[in-house]
């Protein structure tokens, strides 16, 4: 028989797996990536299901493995990487409509784009970013307004090419 959390941790899963998706996406910029990335995490996250102390906290709990999975997928990455250039795939569309705003995202540092993608991409709330950072608020607040400012720079720079 199931746990109450473990219950808890995979109708959260299933619920929250386009989410959990598009912030693996986020980070990898691949859709096989992101979807391994999403696996790995939902395997993680059935194996310590009995780890949550309250199912308010599941939704940041699952995104800070997300995340954590895609950091080690980028640095695993960047590890086997060869100095090749990385060949983009030929005729793959991407999901997003507003490329300036996704070039953009990647001059970005990782903890300045998770914090961006989690408040504007994901809906989330400062509070719900600080339980999957791990940071304390002022902390975000301050990650988000500056990278706001960055993307604004940025943005307007590209607009007056």
């Amino acid at each position: 028989m199931k746990s109450v959390k473990l219950q808890q941790v995979e109708k959260a899963l299933l619920e929250l797996y386009p989410s959990l998706y598009r912030l693996a996406y986020s980070y990898v910029h691949n859709p096989d990536d992101a979807m391994d990335i999403v696996q790995d995490s939902a395997y993680k996250a059935i194996l310590r299901a009995e780890d949550v102390k309250k199912q308010e906290t599941i939704k940041s709990w699952l995104c800070r493995i997300v995340v954590n999975t895609s950091l080690d997928a980028l640095r695993t990455k960047r590890k086997e990487s060869t100095g090749l250039e990385n060949i983009p795939d030929a005729g793959k569309e991407d999901a997003y409509e507003d490329l300036d705003v996704l070039r953009a995202l990647e001059g970005l540092d990782e903890r300045e784009r998770t914090v961006v993608t989690l408040r504007y991409f994901e809906d989330m709330k400062l509070s719900e970013i600080v339980n999957v950072t791990g940071e304390n608020l002022s902390t975000v607040k301050s990650i988000l307004y500056r990278s706001l400012k960055k993307l604004k720079v940025t943005l307007a720079e590209g607009e007056s090419i």
